[in-house]
């Protein structure tokens, strides 16, 4: 059978790179090429920034009903079954997903793509009397002009659309660098707007090898016309793109890692936390910054949760197709989570479930307990199946572990107490904190992100993809002026 192939997407238009350039991407469970996508140029980079400039004048002035209808109809052409189907199957092939994520995949994504929509009703300004008698201001939010979006692989359709639906929303025009590991997946998402009928050079998409990918989003983020840039990915990539980005005081919202810690207290549902937890720490084998990787209970009830979350575990595998748990990405991704795992049983550590070794690319869900602070383990993202299991006696040491972390992100909380709920809540820091519910959750109509450190910062709404401008009407006789 003959390998897929994705063009890049410049200018409303699917071309080669113009170097001929390709690249291959594998199946991270069978190691098989699955595509080949177009390795992007200079130029072609060049011109897919120039593609969006020119388009902006244009795009910001479209009305935002307009623009809001543009993405209503991705949302309708997502749910279809020529997307659907497109959509499960490059992220099977690409990122070896089972059918839980892939679908997942596509509800979420509709359900963003619909409340991102809706945010034209966000786009408000205000006016109030100058500080000058007789004088106006008005303000008004205004799109920034170019957009530079990065989006990874592990959620690629969800990812993808939010990368490119708030800037657009709020009038920008959006060049997207998609992962090397997904470029087809990623690619379906220009084919809906293209299909909706998104007018030329609003949304281009490029692809690039993992050998030219740093020169290439370095040119990009040089580039005069880009004005913002939004990436979601590891806090390592992070850091490289915000320095990139600093050289010229380019704004920046970042979305990266994420250690989410459940803090389970006494008063507790035990069984419904344990279910909740290993949904979050498994579901894809942990390649979710959202996924649950710390647990941290009270010590009178850390027996019985610590027995439900490894029968729960234990009903999960890892494997090819047919197992509900996928491999890792890449060989490299497991052997770190197997290294990691091997530093924290050097120094102490212990494990309830798994052995601490992989097999290629799949490595077994994994449950830690007496892990060390100032291992591996415990200060790093491991994005695998492995959740630490952490024993205390009161809640004020409960949340002073939740917050013995680089990483922001997510975190949940487990009680019965309405009021204990709030207080402790809103000690977590973290972006967002669920009740009695997963962390692999968040409010698609609200802010996401994290609250610095690992996990980046910026928030996903309409203020991080506007400028507030003011204009200032002076009254007709105007006090008089200094010297004149």
């Amino acid at each position: 059978m003959s390998i897929p192939f994705t063009p890049l997407y410049i200018d409303g238009q699917y071309r080669p790179a113009s170097t001929a350039a390709t690249f291959d991407v594998r199946n991270p469970y069978s190691n098989e090429i699955v595509s080949q996508a177009s390795s992007a140029s200079s130029e072609d980079c060049a011109n897919a920034v120039e593609a969006a400039a020119r388009a902006f004048p244009a795009w910001e002035q479209t009305p935002a009903a307009a623009r809001r209808d543009y993405l209503l109809k991705v949302a309708d052409l997502l749910v279809t079954d020529k997307y659907r189907e497109k959509v499960m199957l490059a992220m099977q092939e690409e990122t070896a997903a089972n059918g839980i994520m892939q679908g997942f995949n596509v509800y979420v994504a509709t359900i963003m793509i619909q409340e991102v929509a809706t945010m034209i009703c966000d786009l408000k300004g205000e006016t109030f009397p100058s500080g000058t008698p007789g004088g106006q201001v008005i303000v008004q939010r205004r799109a920034q002009g170019v957009n530079f979006a990065i989006a990874p692989w592990n959620a690629p359709l969800v990812l993808a659309i939010r990368a490119a639906a708030y800037p657009l929303i709020c009038g920008n025009t959006v060049v997207l660098k998609t992962s090397e590991v997904s470029p087809r997946t990623h690619q379906v998402v220009a084919e809906a707007f293209h299909e909706a009928g998104l007018p030329a050079g609003v949304l281009n998409f490029i692809h690039a090898s993992r050998e030219d990918t740093p020169a290439r989003v370095a040119q990009i983020i040089a580039h005069p016309a880009v004005r913002t840039i939004n990436f979601t990915g590891s806090d390592r990539v992070g850091k490289i793109i915000a320095g990139e980005a600093a050289k010229y005081l380019k704004p920046c919202v970042l979305e990266l890692g994420g250690k989410a810690p459940a803090v389970v207290l006494e008063d507790a549902d035990i069984a419904q936390a344990a279910k909740a937890i290993t949904s979050s720490a498994l579901l894809h084998s942990g390649q979710i910054c959202m996924s649950t990787e710390r647990v941290i209970v009270q010590r009178k009830v850390a027996a019985s949760l610590t027995k439900a979350l490894v029968e729960e575990f234990s009903k999960l595998k890892a494997g090819g197709p047919e197992e509900p748990l996928p491999a890792q990405f890449t060989e490299g991704c497991a052997d770190n989570i197997v290294s990691m795992l091997r530093d924290a049983r050097d120094n102490g550590a212990k494990f309830l479930l798994g052995d601490g070794t992989r097999k290629a690319a799949v490595v077994q869900p994994h449950i830690v307990t007496d892990v060390k602070p100032g291992t591996r383990l415990w200060e790093r993202e491991s994005f695998g199946p492995v959740t630490i299991i952490t024993e205390v006696d009161t809640v004020d040491e409960a949340v002073e572990m939740a917050n013995a972390s680089e990483y922001t992100l997510v975190a949940s909380l487990w009680t019965k107490d309405v009021h204990k709920a709030m207080d402790v809540g809103m000690r977590i820091r973290a972006g967002n904190v669920s009740i009695n519910g997963p962390t692999l959750h968040v409010e698609v109509s609200k802010d996401h992100g994290g609250l610095g450190g690992a996990s980046g910062y910026g928030r996903f709404n309409v203020e991080s993809f506007t400028d507030t401008r003011s204009v200032v009407f002076h009254p007709a006789n105007p006090p008089p002026y200094p010297l004149v």
